[in-house]
């Protein structure tokens, strides 16, 4: 596949998808002009809800974006074989894989764009310590450009007949201080991802009750 262009599988998807996100989410789409073309680039993406990566793929339009997405995905046979020929990537979540990162910077390598979630998984409106994998990411490949991508309203697709107000901001987190680690630069870019993108709560009214029930005890057992 040309690097700048789309897989099959991948338009398919982004076609089914784009009647949701934009038209019933009503998206709304900033700073799309400084996602480059071409070129590798790694995203870093707040996690609230499971439609972030459609949302955002949506949201890139003609770039296609290979995520780092958990393994258990793959189970079922079906979506395993969407997923790959969509060439996301399948990753272990609670360790180190080390056969996960490496097809990514493969990827950045042949000029892709990744497409990471630091904080491991969703939110559902708890503060999540984001991991170093992205910034490892970006330290890989020489020339990738790292952009941080903030997404409001995902939470609220499935709260029908209430249409959400879904928004994507990507944004140029800028240089951070010389020698900046790994994790400080994931540190530093999510804490603007989640200036732009507080946590949010996922699920219709009872389960989102239950959600903030749930990141409330959390809050109260780390003090």
């Amino acid at each position: 596949m040309d690097v700048s262009g789309l897989s099959l599988m991948y338009r398919i998807v982004m076609l089914l998808a784009t009647p949701i996100v934009r038209w019933w989410g009503r998206l709304h789409v900033v700073g799309l002009p400084l996602l480059p073309a071409r070129g590798p680039v790694v995203l870093m993406v707040n996690h609230d809800s499971a439609w972030d990566p459609v949302i955002v793929g949506v949201a890139a339009r003609r770039r296609q974006i290979h995520a780092l997405a958990k393994s258990s995905l793959w189970k079922p046979k079906v979506l395993g074989w969407v997923l790959d020929h969509m060439a996301q990537i399948p990753i272990e979540r609670g360790r180190a894989d080390l056969e996960a990162m490496s097809a990514a910077v493969a990827a950045l390598e042949e000029g892709r764009c990744i497409g990471v979630f630091p904080e491991g998984t969703v939110s559902r409106g708890r503060e999540l310590r984001p991991l170093s994998g992205a910034g490892r990411l970006a330290r890989a490949v020489p020339g990738t450009r790292v952009l941080g991508v903030s997404v409001t309203g995902a939470v609220d697709i499935v709260k029908f007949p209430h249409r959400p107000r879904i928004r994507v901001e990507f944004f140029d987190p800028g240089d951070g201080p010389t020698g900046e680690s790994a994790i400080a630069l994931t540190k530093r870019v999510m804490v603007e991802v989640r200036r732009r993108a507080p946590a949010a709560t996922p699920g219709r009214r009872r389960k989102a009750a239950y959600f903030r029930e749930q990141a409330g005890r959390r809050e109260q057992d780390g003090r």
